[in-house]
């Protein structure tokens, strides 16, 4: 298990499964609210959900509407339920307030090249750092 220190924008305790983007995400248009699947054309995740996963991407762009529909995917049960940022910037971070969706940046290390896709990870933004542990022995295949 590796332990990093992390910077928290919000509270809260989070683990599970990563997903992990090397691209910026726009929740205005790149993510399905009905779905949470990113539906950017050309983006490293398209056409896969977010939703109920620990969120790892560099960080957000586009329109201040972003938190409006990451706040709709939340209450459909498609957000995903932590988000770790190489840099956060507004709206992902008023995504994550609004929602109490746990949230880290500014990693001491950089999070895109220690986490993987299916990684198991645990945010403790009220403690200042993330857990991760790699895919069990089932999963590596």
């Amino acid at each position: 298990m590796i332990r990093i220190k992390a910077r928290s924008v919000t509270a809260g305790v989070v683990e599970g499964e990563a997903i992990v983007s090397q691209m910026p995400i726009s929740f205005t248009g790149g993510m399905d609210p009905d779905t949470g699947t990113i539906r950017e054309p050309s983006h490293d995740l398209e056409g896969r959900s977010v939703a109920g996963k620990i969120l790892v991407f560099p960080t957000g762009k586009g329109s201040t509407t972003g938190s409006w529909q990451f706040y709709a995917a939340f209450k459909r049960g498609n957000a995903p339920k932590g988000i770790i940022n190489v840099k956060a910037e507004g709206v992902v971070a008023v995504s994550a307030i609004i929602t109490d969706t746990p949230m880290v940046h500014e990693l001491e290390n950089d999070p895109l090249e220690l986490i993987k896709t299916g990684d198991f990870v645990k945010i403790n933004a009220d403690e200042g750092f993330v857990e991760i542990e790699g895919k069990s022995d089932n999963e590596k295949g």
